[in-house]
C-alpha cells in the first residue's frame, strides 16, 4: 500500500507540490492542477515539458492523472468530441510520465432547473454516458492506463446502484472509492425527488461497490443536501479531518487492508485553511501544512487501525 495525495491542495506549483510530497516521505502525486492554469489535458506543450523537468530526478512520480474527463462540469448533451480531445491529449503525456491511472467520471447529473434536484434515472441519459464510457475507457486500456470512475457529482455518484450499472456495463471499467463524497451526497437510489433529500452512507455506498475498487480518495465531511438553484455544489457542509467526519474513514480502510488490499491511497483533502496564527504564516503558507497535517494525521491514522506497517 503506497500514499499519495492530491498536492496541489498545498501548492498549484508542481515544484512546491513535489516539496510537499517528499517532506511527507511520499513518492507519489496524484496530478490535478500543474500550476499553469490547468490539467494535463489543458496545458501547452511548453508547460506539459516544465512539469516533466520538474519531477525529473525529484523521485516523486504521478502515479494517477486526476482529470475532469467527464466530470460533473461536462454536460452529457454537449459534443463527444470534447471528451475525445482531453483523452486524446492526455494518454501521450501520461505516458511519457509513466503515469498508469486516470480518474474519470460519468457526466453532470440532470437536474429539474426549478429545484435542482436529480431527474430520475429514466431521464438521465444513460444509455449516452455508457456508449461515450465504452468507447473511452479502451483507449485509456490499450494504452497501458487503468480508468476508475470517482463516486463523485456525476451520474455514478447518484447511488451506489448506478456505480455498480456502470462497471457492469462499461468492460474493464473499474471504481476509486472517495469516504468524503457521500456525507454531503443525496442517495438517489432511495427514491426520493422531494426536500429534504437522504443523504448517502460512506460504508453502505463502498460495501456494495468494493468487489470493483482499485483505488481510495481520503476526505471526510459533515454535511447537507441543501443545493442552490444552478450550483453544482451543495452548501452547508464542511470538511474535516480524516476520521472526524461521516466518512467512515477509519472503518473502510481497515476493511479494505484487512482483506489484502494493496494499492494506492490517495489525500484529497478540501479543507484549505483550518488555522492561522495571527502574522507568522502566509495562506500559501497555511494551505502548505494543512495538506502536510493531513497526511501526518493520516499516517497515524493507519497506526491507530493497525496498519502503519504496511505503507511502502
Amino acid at each position: 500500500m503506497y500514499l499519495t495525495g492530491f498536492a496541489d491542495e498545498a501548492n498549484p506549483d508542481i515544484n512546491i507540490q513535489i516539496k510537499a510530497t517528499k517532506e511527507l516521505g511520499w513518492k507519489n502525486i496524484e496530478l490535478r492542477n500543474t500550476g499553469f492554469g490547468g490539467d494535463l489535458a489543458k496545458i501547452s506543450d511548453g508547460d506539459f515539458e516544465k512539469v516533466c523537468a520538474a519531477l525529473e530526478g525529484s523521485g516523486v512520480s504521478i502515479n494517477c492523472f486526476g482529470s475532469g474527463i467527464t466530470n460533473w462540469g461536462k454536460d452529457i448533451a454537449a459534443p463527444f468530441e470534447e471528451t475525445l480531445n482531453e483523452v486524446k491529449i492526455s494518454i501521450p503525456r501520461m505516458q511519457k510520465l509513466g503515469c498508469k491511472m486516470v480518474r474519470i467520471m460519468s457526466y453532470a447529473v440532470r437536474r429539474d432547473p426549478q429545484t435542482w434536484i436529480a431527474l430520475p434515472d429514466n431521464e438521465q441519459m444513460f444509455e449516452e454516458r455508457a456508449k461515450r464510457l465504452n468507447e473511452i475507457v479502451p483507449m485509456f486500456l490499450d494504452a497501458g492506463i487503468l480508468p476508475v470512475h470517482e463516486n463523485c457529482m456525476t451520474y455514478g455518484g447518484m447511488c451506489w446502484q448506478n456505480a455498480l450499472k456502470l462497471v457492469e456495463t462499461v468492460k474493464g471499467l473499474k471504481l476509486v472509492f472517495d469516504t468524503g463524497n457521500p456525507p454531503f451526497s443525496a442517495d438517489m437510489g432511495k427514491g426520493v425527488y422531494t426536500k429534504p433529500l437522504p443523504l448517502q452512507s460512506a460504508w453502505e455506498f463502498y460495501s456494495n461497490v468494493k468487489d470493483h475498487v482499485a483505488y481510495i480518495h481520503i476526505k471526510d465531511a459533515r454535511g447537507e443536501t441543501s443545493h442552490e438553484v444552478g450550483s453544482v455544489f451543495p452548501s452547508g457542509h464542511d470538511f474535516v479531518w480524516a476520521g472526524e467526519g461521516n466518512g467512515d474513514v477509519k472503518k473502510i480502510v481497515k476493511d479494505m487492508l484487512d482483506n489484502g488490499y494493496d494499492g494506492g491511497i490517495s489525500m484529497e483533502p478540501h479543507m484549505g485553511a483550518v488555522f492561522h496564527e495571527e502574522g507568522t504564516e502566509s495562506e500559501d503558507d497555511v494551505r502548505y501544512r494543512t495538506y502536510v497535517d493531513y497526511g501526518k494525521r493520516f499516517m497515524e491514522l493507519l497506526k491507530e487501525i493497525g496498519h502503519g506497517d504496511k505503507i511502502r
